[in-house]
């Protein structure tokens, strides 16, 4: 529950998001039972991967009050907001845990770079969709490797691809993929944040409900899509980076 020393005034987002939906305390108790169960199902062998989106902060809160033994690693793709780089630093001191840190190489970085330019996302979703694998998706690999599950912020309720997302499935690597906030609505994240005072990302407050790298992710206007503000310049179907997509086009 949240601290009795006062607090600053109540934020953007939690006044406009943080409400329960039916049968929240039934949710959250069943995505605590998932964490303990994935924790000691996988020992020493399992991470969150964080995004260090809303989301994510419920399950970096909930790992770490619990002391559940998951480790909390994140993707840092050089291209991210200054705000996110200080949730890690806000992350650490909260809860006195370390953040993995997994970047992507730099000679690929230069290369790519060099031949392609800075902005080169905005030519084509092939360069788009190559600078992620490059940002992303070569990083996800080694943050992965050795591990034999991994856990994610993913609801169903964030798009369309991800609308029949299951609590538990195996990715294409055979590893187990745990997603439990899969039926949590966003109105149930931001009530956990704000009844648990969870730090969470400055960028959130300025409408930025889901927080990628800064030239692929801009703020959504009243009645936008939750997605609409990344890769906001291609058709909707292609809005993915990779990470949960397997090669049939369907999120794992």
């Amino acid at each position: 529950m949240k601290p009795t020393t006062p607090t600053a005034a109540r934020s953007a987002a939690i006044d406009l998001y943080a409400r329960p939906s039916d049968g929240y305390e039934q949710r959250l108790a069943q995505t605590l039972t998932l964490l303990v169960t994935a924790a000691t199902q996988h020992p020493q062998r399992i991470a969150q991967a964080t995004s260090l989106g809303a989301e994510d902060m419920v399950l970096t809160d909930l790992i770490a009050c619990h002391r559940l033994p998951i480790a909390i690693a994140t993707l840092d793709t050089g291209m991210l907001h200054q705000e996110t780089h200080a949730l890690m630093s806000r992350i650490e001191r909260r809860y006195a845990v370390p953040i993995e840190r997994h970047a992507p190489q730099r000679e690929a970085v230069l290369h790519f770079v060099r031949q392609h330019g800075e902005q080169a996302m905005y030519r084509s979703i092939e360069l788009r969709k190559a600078c992620c694998a490059m940002r992303k998706l070569e990083p996800l690999s080694r943050l992965l490797a050795g591990r034999t599950a991994w856990i994610t912020g993913l609801r169903r309720e964030q798009s369309a691809q991800r609308g029949s997302l299951d609590a538990q499935q195996t990715d294409e690597a055979g590893r187990i993929k745990f997603n439990p906030l899969a039926e949590w609505s966003w109105h149930d994240v931001w009530h956990y944040i704000d009844d648990h005072d969870v730090p969470y990302n400055d960028l959130h407050d300025q409408f930025y409900p889901s927080i990628g790298c800064v030239p692929c992710t801009r703020a959504i206007a009243v009645g936008e899509d939750f997605r609409a503000g990344r890769w906001w310049w291609e058709d909707e179907a292609a809005r993915e980076c990779g990470l949960h997509v397997s090669s049939t086009g369907v999120t794992a």
